[in-house]
């Protein structure tokens, strides 16, 4: 009994130096024991279980270890979940992982899977086509006896931007641009009355105006614009406040574009110079009013607020009627909008068309009608008044890309689905975002999505998922084009000011991502000692400012390009 007392004291022992030897690693490296042990290493194995060879360890990948410990190590940093990937974009050997294999919210890391479904199924040719339209034919005195119809097919830039994009978003011109000049086209084609109503047909999408996961928070701005085929200004009209002259007078207002669809109850006030500012709005779902409260110092420079439009199509409606009607055309009709499953829908809800339909999505010249961008406002059928030919669809996925747009995400897959399975309704296109998912090599479980843009909270993707994405796309015939999408370090789009005067600067393309306790980059790299990486970095759970944990990410890619170099050759005897 004494020698077996003696045996399980040693035991005990001995397992004591383990316990303690893990926390002291746990201590030294600043990571929890957790996360320590399910970090792979150089030479752990890369996609597809596949271990590398048992060679020595690549120049830099000890002096990288070294920097990401300490990153994650740093005060608030370590109370966060962190996750890693970085592979050598070439060979697909595995240089750096942590929780790679761990469930992440991506934030709008998500559109990064968007832009590949996009390019691969409808091309680098494709265009949107939005036309002006009627049953009725018009009379030899320019009277269309009839409704006449502006039918949306899911083109996300209906709006004064300027294309092609550089460096960041730029606008020229009113909000409505584009449908001034399809109202000039109208009246281009003699139009002087409409006995009928002026119609926002969005039926070419079925359904699905806000994806499962989006927050009641998100409605009323910018970033959670409900879905919609007819979507003008990004979804958005602008709200500018101005202070008044004197302290206690109302501040004063204006809308752009400007309708009748929304009523604003302005409680803005102007407070004394130097007072702070403080400014909110609010609706209540469903709601046309609008209300806007605050104080606004004297002096202080005018304040806009990009406000969700929750009714698209009728607005757009009724900004093409405000259009006909400040051209001369007489209106006896009203402003409606045209869904799905509405009699005399343009589409029906199997997708089919109700009417004779656009069916070429070319652009420019090869479309094979004429557009207004073209400067011929004619389409050649009897009841066509106008179309517009969007940008080619590259141009309009480095918008979506660059400044990370949630409604366009949206919108490419719902375009994307439809084009490919002909069924116009959101949970195919969900169906269809799986399928790709899968058909790309990653299982059904390694993704979750529930939207395109990543503002779901049910989203949930891998470092692995995305740096497996990633890689497929460099064996596609149109990956230069979906790097030129992707935000580039120091230089353009979200990361503009991100990494200027670093090695990273103009030598990292990756997509940015960020909600409340998420930050996530992912992309591709070229490091100073010319290794070419493709990586993803995503941090979850963590309660950082916004600037100190971009700061936490780009010190991560900065050690990275810094590091990170080419396995050196073998050496010969």
């Amino acid at each position: 009994m004494k020698n077996l007392a003696a045996c399980e004291n040693e035991m005990s022992r001995l397992n004591l130096r383990k316990i303690f030897a893990l926390i002291l690693i746990s201590a030294v490296t600043g990571l929890p024991v957790s996360a320590q042990s399910a970090a792979h290493r150089a030479g752990a194995p890369g996609r597809g279980g596949k271990s590398a060879p048992a060679t020595r360890e690549r120049p830099g990948v000890a002096a990288f270890r070294a920097r990401v410990e300490k990153i994650l190590a740093a005060a608030d940093v370590n109370r966060g979940y962190w996750g890693m990937l970085v592979e050598d974009a070439d060979s697909g050997e595995v240089l750096y992982s942590l929780n790679a294999d761990r469930y992440f919210l991506p934030a709008s890391n998500a559109k990064l899977f968007t832009a590949a479904l996009t390019l691969a199924t409808l091309g680098t040719d494709y265009c949107f086509h939005t036309t002006v339209e009627s049953r009725s034919a018009l009379s030899g005195d320019g009277v269309l006896a009839g409704d006449v119809v502006l039918v949306g097919r899911g083109d996300p830039n209906l709006s004064n931007r300027v294309f092609p994009f550089a460096k960041k978003a730029e606008r020229d011109g009113p909000p409505e641009k584009i449908l001034a000049e399809m109202a000039d086209a109208v009246v281009a084609r003699g139009v002087k009355k409409i006995t009928g109503d002026v119609v926002g047909d969005d039926s070419y999408f079925a359904g699905g105006a806000y994806p499962s996961g989006w927050a009641i928070d998100d409605m009323l701005w910018s970033y959670g614009v409900p879905v919609s085929a007819l979507e003008v200004n990004d979804g958005v009209f602008f709200l500018e406040l101005q202070a008044g002259d004197a302290a206690g007078a109302p501040a004063t207002y204006t809308i752009s574009p400007s309708t009748s669809v929304y009523q604003i109850r302005n409680e803005v006030v102007t407070g004394p110079k130097g007072s702070p500012q403080k400014l909110s709005a609010s609706r209540d779902p469903g709601s046309t009013l609008i209300i806007v409260s605050g104080s606004m110092p004297v002096g202080a420079q005018p304040h806009s607020m990009g406000i969700a439009i929750d009714r698209p199509a009728e607005f757009a409606a009724a900004v093409l009627k405000s259009l006909l009607e400040a051209r001369g055309v007489v209106i006896e009709g009203h402003v409606r909008a045209q869904h799905t499953g509405d009699l005399g829908a343009w589409y029906k809800a199997d997708g089919s068309a109700e009417m004779s339909d656009i069916e070429s999505h070319a652009c420019g010249s090869a479309a094979g009608f004429f557009s207004i961008i073209s400067a011929a406002p004619i389409p050649p059928w009897p009841q066509g008044f106008a179309q517009h030919v969007s940008p080619p669809l590259p141009d309009a996925l480095r918008v979506m890309a660059k400044i990370s747009q949630n409604l366009h995400a949206e919108m490419f897959l719902r375009a994307a689905a439809r084009q490919k399975t002909g069924d116009p309704s959101a949970e195919a296109a969900l169906q269809f975002e799986q399928d790709f998912r899968v058909s790309i090599g990653l299982k059904e479980d390694d993704v979750v999505m529930t939207d395109a843009s990543g503002l779901s909270r049910k989203d949930m993707v891998s470092p692995q998922s995305e740096v497996s994405l990633l890689r497929w796309v460099t064996e596609q015939p149109w990956a230069a084009t979906y790097r030129s999408v992707l935000p580039v370090a120091g230089e353009d789009g979200t990361l503009m000011d991100r990494m200027k005067g670093t090695p990273a600067a103009g030598n990292v393309w990756a997509k940015t991502g960020s909600l409340t306790h998420v930050d996530s980059l992912a992309g591709y790299a070229t490091s100073g000692r010319g290794a070419h990486l493709v990586f993803s970095f995503i941090g979850n759970n963590n309660n950082l400012k916004p600037k100190a944990a971009t700061d936490v990410l780009d010190a991560l890619t900065v050690a990275m390009v810094e590091e990170l170099g080419l396995r050196r050759a073998a050496a010969h005897k």
